[in-house]
């Protein structure tokens, strides 16, 4: 029986000319980041499992590959739970190692301390198009600053990479956690319901004010409440200063400098963004995990029909591992849609070095073989990027196969020079 040559479902192999663009996305990431003071980290791959179910991964906590244990720790004999089978799991996304791994070398960091990661989690996903089962993450994330200069530096980074790659009229949609909180316990809804009220308030772009409206009021909502609600909201869309708006309503619900902070941010990115992006008050913006405490933001793209990266504040995530808490924001791309959308466009890296193929006759040998690895080298010193391949039968099939993957120049070499 012949074994499957087709990867897992959910996961793919990645082909030369699009492993060229992700190399290419990371380099302009990393250099990017760089400039802004983030320093590069690396976390494993597997997670100890009572991390990854600790409450602050939201729906992804159902989907996590989990790994059984080892050696004699695994006895199928007597195990009677999962907690008998399984003590760990691969990460499904790089918050919760970063947590973990700050907790555990906090002492030998700088504070505040910002960190670019990059690496691949796994989720027990239904594929779809730019969703995986494997897929490449970027995260950039600052732990140790409680004010809003986190929130600025994370979405002026970002921004500034997604320009570089190239990305227009996109969107920053921005809200916080507290703001949304304030705006249910002003209407009347328990604090308990929260989580079910905003998971109705998330599908606003597809179902409408009067959608959501509709589906509170099915969900046993007191009528009374949900007006209160909605006329927020409707008060909202003409309004100019819609943080005003809302502080003054908010005025006995919604924490103090929460307003000035927020605005804050608004105008400091504003002041110093391009024009290739807009940054925009969004009060619907929910973000599903848990774990967020107050700023929220996602990238809005209109390519992809949908978001393609996000993050928010989480000051409360570090006191798990530590019993203190620690101050924590972060933003992360969606690497994996950033490469589909690049890909889809045809995108072409900028200023590749010129690929040189020195074909060479399969009789060559000897100090002649030896001249010709020579010059090759000196070439690739040139600046060039260089193929030494042995020449094909067909030379023309050959060249124009090479010519695909970008080849612009050849040179010939024979055993015996050509009459």
């Amino acid at each position: 029986m012949a074994l499957n040559k087709k990867p897992v479902t959910g996961m793919k192999d990645i082909l030369p000319e699009e492993m060229k663009i992700r190399e290419y996305v990371m380099g302009v990431i990393k250099d990017t980041y760089g400039k802004f003071g983030f320093t590069s980290i690396e976390t494993p791959c597997v997670e100890n499992l009572a991390n990854l179910n600790c409450k602050a991964g939201g729906d992804n906590e159902k989907l996590i590959f989990k790994i059984l244990k080892r050696g004699e720790k695994l006895n199928l004999e007597t195990a009677q739970t999962e907690e008998d089978l399984v003590d760990g799991g691969l990460r499904y996304d790089l918050t919760v190692p970063l947590v973990r791994y700050y907790s555990n070398h906090v002492s030998e960091l700088p504070s505040p301390f910002k960190a670019l990661q990059m690496g691949n989690v796994w989720r027990a996903d239904r594929p779809q198009r730019g969703r995986y089962r494997q897929f490449m993450q970027c995260d950039i994330d600052i732990l140790g600053e409680p004010t809003n200069l986190a929130e600025i530096e994370l979405i002026l980074a970002t921004t500034t990479t997604l320009g570089k790659l190239g990305f227009k009229n996109f969107q920053i949609r921005i809200n916080d956690r507290r703001i949304l909180k304030a705006m249910a316990a002003y209407s009347g809804f328990a604090e308990e319901s929260y989580d079910d009220v905003f998971i109705t308030l998330d599908k606003m772009d597809k179902i409408g004010l009067d959608g959501v409206e509709k589906e509170l009021i099915e969900s046993g909502y007191a009528q009374e409440t949900v007006s209160k609600y909605i006329a927020l909201f409707q008060g909202l869309e003409n309004n100019s200063n819609p943080t005003a708006y809302l502080a003054d309503k908010l005025a006995d619900f919604l924490e103090e400098g929460v307003q000035t902070s927020f605005d804050e941010i608004m105008d400091s990115v504003k002041a110093t963004k391009g024009d290739y992006f807009e940054l925009i008050f969004d009060p619907t913006l929910v973000r599903g995990m848990s774990y967020y405490t107050g700023t929220i933001f996602e990238i809005a793209m209109p390519e992809f029909g949908g978001s393609c990266g996000g993050g928010g504040r989480y000051d409360k995530m570090v006191g798990k591992f530590t019993g203190n808490d620690v101050p924590a924001c972060g933003f992360s791309i969606g690497f994996e849609r950033i490469i589909l959308l690049l890909m889809e466009s045809g995108f072409k890296i900028p200023s590749e070095p010129v690929k040189t193929a020195f074909l060479v006759e399969k009789g060559v040998t000897g100090e002649v073989l030896c001249e010709v690895i020579k010059e090759a080298q000196e070439t690739r010193h040139d600046g060039f990027q260089v193929l030494v391949a042995r020449m094909n039968k067909n030379k023309k099939f050959q060249k124009e196969q090479l010519q695909q993957q970008g080849y612009t120049e050849f040179k010939e070499f024979y055993k015996e020079p050509l009459k």
